[in-house]
């Protein structure tokens, strides 16, 4: 058994002074957005169109968006690769990997920001935008599936998956997170709109989260509830912002999922369940008796999407491991004992 080394800072006040410096950096990225008002362009044509890239793509700011964007990946995988293999044991204090893991983090975020001032473009110019928030919608359902077993899908209710589906989406979380958030990350460049600042509060605070593995603060309940519900928090902001009319389409469907699955996992009491549940359906009755009627299957938009999701992650998992238990070398039988001389 191998002993590794924890710091005398506490993985709470960790994650306090991470939780400043994601904001501190995200006024950096708004104060100095100014800067970036002023790049030319093309016209916004639509949903499947992201505004924010050069009209003509370019060999350094294509580049620099790449390059920088696999360095950050294959860093955080190698550092998560590290930590899987080196018996680290869960702690009230930081590991040294996780020192690094948070400089790497804060380095790279440094980085995407002198990026975007000089060169401008993230890997917006390359991939569509469907890609960089089906990575965000994977990751929200990787969670529900993960935690199954801990606080159930239906109301407390688990879904009857086996041991071994969770046991995978356990082991294999960590690398499924970087990949998505380091790819939103680099997605985007570093523009003050009011729906960019919140985003990136948000990859801020669940890198944070990543590089706090194999300690106590990584698994608090509250803590992560709260990632979990910032979702429901950005959704909606950035729907209000936009002014398209559709943000209780998000805090209802999202709101709908914390009422279904997310609030059971905290110890909360059945009278306090009972109360937040109360208080969703009555927000719902409020806003649609102004809103319309015909409009109310916007709440079930998203709480459709991702069980479904969830039904088919499970699935792709289950199938991955009767592969795998088909394709894995028998072992040979043992050779008889030899007879007594």
């Amino acid at each position: 058994m191998q002993t590794h080394r924890t710091f005398s800072i506490s993985s709470n006040t960790a994650l306090w002074l991470g939780i400043a410096f994601s904001l501190a950096f995200t006024g950096l990225i708004a104060w100095a957005g100014q800067r970036l008002e002023g790049v030319a362009l093309l016209p916004d044509t639509g949903a499947s169109w992201y505004y924010w890239q050069l009209p003509e793509p370019a060999f350094w700011p294509r580049a620099t968006a790449w390059v920088f964007y696999l360095a950050h990946q294959l860093t955080l995988f190698g550092l998560i690769y590290y930590a899987q293999t080196h018996e680290l044991k869960y702690t009230g204090g930081l590991h040294r990997i996780n020192v690094i893991a948070l400089g790497a983090s804060a380095f790279f975020i440094l980085l995407h920001f002198v990026q975007s001032h000089l060169w401008y473009d993230g890997l917006a110019q390359d991939v569509s935008i469907w890609t960089s928030q089906g990575s965000v919608i994977v990751l929200l359902v990787w969670v529900l599936l993960m935690e199954n077993n801990r606080r159930g899908m239906f109301f407390g209710q688990r879904l009857p998956l086996s041991k071994e589906i969770i046991r995978v989406a356990r082991k294999y979380h960590g690398y499924l997170f970087a990949w998505a958030v380091v790819y939103t990350f680099w997605y985007h460049p570093m523009v003050s709109t009011s729906g960019h600042l919140v985003g990136f509060l948000y990859m801020f605070l669940i890198m944070l989260q990543g590089s706090l593995f194999f300690t106590r603060v990584h698994v608090n309940r509250i803590w992560t509830l709260v990632l979990e519900v910032s979702v429901l928090i950005h959704g909606t902001l950035v729907a209000v912002m936009q002014g398209n009319g559709i943000w209780p389409m998000f805090a209802f469907g999202f709101g709908g999922v914390f009422v279904i699955t997310q609030m059971h996992g905290v110890g909360w009491s059945r009278g306090v369940r009972g109360l937040v549940a109360f208080a969703y359906v009555a927000a719902v009755l409020w806003v649609y008796s102004e809103r319309g009627w015909d409009k109310l299957n916007e709440i079930v938009r998203i709480p459709i999407i991702e069980y479904l999701l969830v039904l088919i992650l499970a699935g792709l998992f289950g199938l991955g491991i009767w592969i795998a238990r088909r394709v894995r070398p028998t072992p040979a039988p043992a050779a008889p004992a030899s007879p007594p001389a």
